[in-house]
């Protein structure tokens, strides 16, 4: 009720959230115009835009950091699983002690953060067009203050809460920034309690970026160093073509173009046995590569593909089972954002992780498909007819979603367009796929909408990634990957031995950790094992993909499961139920993508 009072006692407060989103789309619109104007004055005049990649790299930066804003404000930032599980006085105990955590790391990162900004100030950098650096690196200082006021603000309901948060968080900041104790001597026990406020439901980031700034300054380097990793990450060259990417995955998403592909891909297979299980795994697959999550493709596309496999007599256990696992194929194809950030990480060309994952996306497919097949019961009534009318009216209604994956192949494989610009270019055409040609969202209304819910979860994705590269740092200076390289040689020896152990240690981080912080803190750290037992880089990556999303599926714990329990209303037993065949059958896939490395090296070579 109290909360209902203040609501309307200031009814300029209930607009800003409507303002910050169009701020957020706004900024999302110019980083996907910036890199076609580039080409668009490439391909006419002969000319570019000076600076245009750190003019992107830097909207991207703003567009990251304003959107995990907002994703605090609406309190979706990445989070364990666990906290769901707590219930009255614990669950208000939990958010209080996770977000009163959470929000005093974030303000450690803000003064962090400032320290970097004043350094940078003090050195007089410019960068293009004479713009002082420190100015544009201002978004980085405003987007960890918005969320550390707005964590502190939601540790709980009553206005005392509320202040008890912002007193604790500022007596905990006072203490380490004017009187700090032994670095050294608190950083474990830091972290410990970083731990268990991230099992009360705190953000990921504030256990990532929290570890980070306490095990680096107990190593004896200056805060300002996490800001400064969270800087250099955000502005990698490439990484702009991930929210870019996921942006025409959203719009597809939001648009009519699941209920098109499933139908003609239904009028071309629905009369064969079986037919309704390729259309749930092609148009699933084809989804979580654009979306870069198969938990998205599951709740977009759970709603048509259980009626069909339903209506087509499949039983229903099987039926959940095969909708919460189709979608996984999708994070090995082309252009899925594992794959782009994988590649960064690990400092691979983004087009040989292209190529190396068309293998072993048709062989988990395929996996899927005939286990699909095998639950499939014996039609008592002879097929209809194929009706030639009704395919070549899906097929033409739904031509524009079928060239979709042309367009970066093509943007990429002719060299007229880099891994940023086709995935502008690839944005620029889904816009137009779903606001004119099918009319499905409108310009004014939905595509803005679209573009702050998408820009919402790159910041929640860009947030993490920024505080990782730190505590990545932090355990290369600590020299982990070379100790656990010489143990390694040591313990195990052999490198078939080594990728089984990936692929339990994999497995089970895929189980608990989302795939994005999984990738910037493990990948520097597996990589050199790796290459120290004779591994390709190209194989590595693809093996770290296909176990972290088979560990969504992770029997009681994988995040699929709960994406399903929420969109079908079921338990989340019955879901285990039905997706454990589908697990053993896809960790047979695991391993023979772990034990066949042709499967991932082939097309990269034939490429080099």
């Amino acid at each position: 009720m109290q909360a209902a009072v203040l609501h309307e006692a200031r009814p300029a407060v209930r607009g800003f959230p409507a303002a910050e989103n169009a701020f957020i789309a706004a900024l999302f619109a110019l980083t996907v115009l910036v890199p076609l104007a580039e080409i668009a004055l490439r391909a006419t005049l002969r000319i570019g835009i000076d600076g245009v990649g750190t003019i992107v790299q830097h909207l991207t930066l703003a567009l990251g950091m304003f959107g995990a804003a907002a994703a605090a404000r609406d309190e979706r930032l990445l989070a364990l699983a666990f906290s769901g599980f707590l219930r009255g006085a614990a669950a208000r105990a939990g958010r209080f002690a996770g977000r009163a955590v959470a929000g005093t790391v974030a303000a450690l990162l803000t003064l962090a953060t400032l320290d970097f900004i004043s350094a940078e100030r003090a050195s007089g950098s410019r960068l293009v067009y004479g713009v002082p650096v420190w100015t544009i690196e201002l978004p980085l200082l405003a987007g960890y203050a918005l969320i550390t006021a707005r964590l502190l603000l939601r540790a709980a309901d009553s206005v005392r809460g509320r202040l008890a948060a912002i007193v604790l968080a500022a007596a905990v900041v006072a203490w380490l920034r004017l009187a700090p104790p032994d670095p050294a001597a608190i950083a474990l026990p830091a972290v410990a309690v970083l731990v268990a406020a991230a099992f009360a439901g705190a953000p990921l980031f504030a256990l990532i970026g929290g570890a980070a700034l306490f095990l680096l300054v107990g190593r004896g380097v200056p805060a300002a160093a996490v800001a400064v990793d969270h800087y250099s990450l955000v502005v990698n060259p490439s990484l702009p073509a991930i929210p870019m990417f996921t942006l025409a995955g959203y719009l597809l998403a939001e648009s009519h173009a699941p209920r098109r592909l499933i139908e003609v891909f239904d009028a071309l297979f629905g009369r064969l046995r079986g037919g309704a299980v390729v259309v749930t795994v092609v148009v699933c697959t084809f989804f979580t590569s654009f979306t870069g999550a198969s938990g998205v493709t599951v709740l977009a596309l759970g709603g048509l593909a259980l009626p069909l496999l339903l209506a087509n007599r499949y039983p229903q256990n099987r039926a959940l089972g095969l909708v919460t696992a189709a979608g996984l194929p999708g994070t090995l194809l082309m252009p899925a954002l594992p794959l782009i950030l994988y590649a960064i990480v690990a400092g691979i060309a983004i087009e040989d992780m292209f190529l190396a994952g068309l293998l072993p996306t048709l062989l988990m497919a395929g996996i899927v498909v005939t286990w699909g097949l095998r639950q499939q019961p014996a039609r008592s009534e002879p097929p209809p007819a194929f009706d030639a009318a009704r395919a070549r009216g899906a097929l033409a209604a739904a031509k524009w979603e079928l060239s979709v994956p042309l367009v970066p192949i093509l943007a990429l494989g002719s060299g007229l367009a880099t891994p940023v610009e086709s995935a502008s270019v690839t944005a620029l055409f889904v816009l137009f796929v779903v606001a004119v040609a099918h009319k499905d969202l409108s310009f004014r209304r939905d595509v803005p909408r679209v573009m702050a819910e998408c820009g919402l979860i790159i910041g929640g994705i860009l947030l993490i990634m920024g505080v990782a590269l730190g505590l990545t740092d932090c355990l290369v200076d600590a020299e982990v990957p070379g100790r656990l390289v010489a143990w390694a040689k040591e313990t195990i020896g052999n490198k078939w031995l080594l990728l089984l152990a990936l692929n339990l240690f994999l497995l089970a981080a895929g189980c608990v950790v989302e795939i994005y912080p999984a990738i910037m803190v493990l990948v520097p750290i597996i990589v050199p094992i790796g290459t120290a037992f004779g591994v390709d880089p190209v194989h590595l990556g693809v093996v770290f993909l296909a176990n972290m999303e088979l560990g969504y599926l992770t029997p009681l714990v994988g995040l699929n499961l709960f994406f399903a329990a929420y969109r079908f209303n079921k338990p989340v037993m019955e879901l285990f139920r039905a997706v454990l065949p589908l697990f053993v059958a896809l960790a047979v896939g695991v391993l023979l993508i772990t034990y066949l490395p042709w499967l991932s090296t082939s097309l990269p070579r034939i490429r080099s």
